[in-house]
């Protein structure tokens, strides 16, 4: 081995003891934090680690213990679109399987996020009748699994008032449905009409049932003031997505400022979990997530 070769050897060693050395700081920081008294109640959404699902280096049953082991948090939020085939939400052998996942690893499934089942606020009555009854295999699969809800969209085609109008009705026959096995139905903004609190409030208000309510997300807002959406929301939520794109050199979010944020949550009295939802491409996932925890739990508690 030339000495050029040797060089080479022990530079590709330290680069790679550089990178075990920071994972294990980033966990210890997460660990340690994990055990104040004064940090949120974390879970993990799922849609955070989309790539490594869908690029098959894990499963949806693998959800349960990479939040424990790798993140250190007990409480998960699922996507429907990344279990393991559609199917999957209704097959209890799966579930059970899940199920028997959390328990081993001591985690709380906190809800599933539900996508692609049609549009609840289709203004054609018999293509909303269908999207609500879409929706009842994961009304059941978070009843099986534990969950206290499943987030849905109030989307559809038409103008904001005939959407409205039938979003109303849609999320009302889904709500009854999911009564019946104590589950909530809440609303995330989602983009379109949902992403205007001007729009969807009074959605929930005429729904007016017990298990309807909002899941604020921090990111998804097109033209509303951000800060004054969330604290409007926030009466109404029962879920809390803490939305984060990519960190400055102090660890700061560049586009959320979340000690503003995560001050208008507490204030709300709101004392439920807060999710954490990585969705930038500069980290990496893994490292995306561990900072978005690292920067919740340095900011909630001041």
């Amino acid at each position: 081995m030339t000495l050029h070769n040797i060089k080479k050897y022990y530079q590709t060693q330290f680069i790679g003891m550089k990178k075990q050395l920071f994972a294990l700081f980033s966990l210890i920081c997460i660990c340690t934090m994990a055990n104040s008294q004064n940090n949120a109640k974390l879970s993990l959404a799922e849609w955070s680690l989309h790539r490594a699902i869908q690029t098959g280096k894990m499963t949806n049953l693998d959800f349960p213990r990479i939040a424990r082991t790798q993140f250190n948090i007990g409480a998960i939020e699922y996507v429907s679109v990344l279990f393991d085939g559609k199917a999957s939400g209704e097959d209890t052998v799966y579930l059970q399987k899940l199920k028997d996942e959390c328990e081993k690893y001591k985690v709380v499934s906190n809800l599933i996020m539900v996508d692609h089942e049609g549009d609840l606020g289709d203004t054609n009555l018999v293509k909303r009748n269908t999207a609500v009854e879409n929706h009842y295999k994961w009304v059941k699969a978070a009843k099986f699994l534990g969950c206290h809800s499943i987030r849905v969209n109030a989307a559809g085609e038409g103008t904001p008032e005939e959407v409205q109008k039938a979003a109303i009705d849609g999320l009302g026959k889904l709500c009854d449905y999911a009564s019946k096995f104590g589950i909530n139905v809440i609303v995330e903004n989602h983009w379109g009409n949902s992403s205007n609190p001007e729009w969807l409030i009074p959605v929930i208000q005429a729904v007016n049932k017990s298990n309807c309510g909002l899941l604020p997300d921090f990111g998804n807002f097109d033209k509303a003031d951000r800060y004054m959406a969330v604290a409007q929301m926030m009466p109404y939520s029962k879920g809390v997505s803490a939305k984060s794109y990519d960190f400055d050199d102090k660890g700061n979010e560049t586009k959320v400022d979340f000690k503003k944020m995560l001050e208008i949550v507490k204030k709300s009295g709101y004392n439920g979990y807060i999710g954490v939802e990585y969705e930038g491409v500069r980290l990496s996932e893994e490292d995306g997530i561990k900072a978005t925890i690292v920067l919740i739990n340095k900011t909630y508690g001041r």
